[in-house]
């Protein structure tokens, strides 16, 4: 096929290969900006989801104040003696804030926007809490999950395609170095 092409853009017929050679062109032109997409995609969204970890992980360290170790036991968890009993003490503090800071995002209307490139919401972080005195069976660690819903407005062809919209998943344990 490309022995083909070529041998007819040697030819002398210029006037019938010049309208070939203008397509091959703008073929390659639209594969690069596709490429291009892409590529743009997949970074935005993996530089998305490393901060909102880090930003959740910041979040799990805060909470090192209230973790009861149970090394020995092998478990840990969220708790504060208070009274004469242990009750669940975790907090998920400003994630968001810490998002904006990593990303130099700014609030407009609900949703936190890196100008026109980008925008994040709807974000939900589930703590789960390991159990005090668990039976050895089914042993909880501590661990946050968040979901947070990242768009994209795709620059190729204009306002015909819409935004991609994806919900990234960002799962984080808590593990005791000591």
């Amino acid at each position: 096929m490309i022995s083909k092409i070529t041998k007819l853009l040697r030819s002398r017929k210029a006037y019938s290969s010049a309208p070939l050679a203008v397509v091959i062109a703008l073929a390659g032109m639209m594969s690069f900006v596709v490429l291009w997409q892409i590529v743009r995609l997949v970074t935005i969204s993996a530089g998305v989801k490393d901060a909102v970890q880090s930003a959740v992980i910041s979040a799990a360290v805060g909470n090192y104040a209230n973790v009861y170790d149970g090394i020995r036991e092998g478990y840990s968890g969220g708790y504060r003696y208070s009274g004469n009993s242990w009750k669940s003490a975790i907090s998920t503090g400003d994630i968001y804030g810490r998002i904006d800071a990593l990303l130099g995002l700014k609030s407009v209307g609900g949703k936190h926007a890196k100008g026109d490139e980008y925008r994040v919401y709807g974000l939900s972080v589930n703590v789960d809490n390991a159990e005090f005195a668990p039976d050895f069976e089914d042993i909880k660690q501590f661990s946050a999950t968040s979901y947070i819903t990242l768009e994209v407005p795709i620059s190729f062809c204009g306002e015909i395609l819409p935004p991609m919209r994806v919900n990234l998943c960002v799962k984080s344990k808590f593990t005791p170095k000591f």
